[in-house]
């Protein structure tokens, strides 16, 4: 019993520390309220992306201002992080 106990516990733990490090840039659900065309390839002018970006939760802005200081995370959405790090102290 207590083996089972302990493995749930790593699973659990393994769940919860995925959810905690996931990648707010690659949820892709987010980011259509920031660009002009469904195929994501223009971006809205500054004043629309700070209309999105003032209407995301508070825990989300600080999640993807996180993920673009990250040089790694960040190289794939240049654009796109260098508005959020313009707007990052917008709140």
């Amino acid at each position: 019993m207590r083996i089972r106990t302990v493995c749930l516990g790593a699973i659990a733990f393994g769940l919860f520390v995925e959810a905690a490090t996931a990648d707010p840039l690659s949820d892709l659900a987010s980011f259509p309220t920031f660009y002009t065309d469904a195929g994501m390839k223009t971006m809205k002018p500054m004043a629309g992306f700070k209309k999105a970006w003032l209407a995301m939760p508070k825990s989300e802005r600080a999640a993807m201002k996180k993920a673009c200081n990250d040089p790694a995370m960040s190289k794939a959405h240049a654009p796109f992080c260098a508005n959020v790090l313009a707007l990052g102290g917008a709140n």
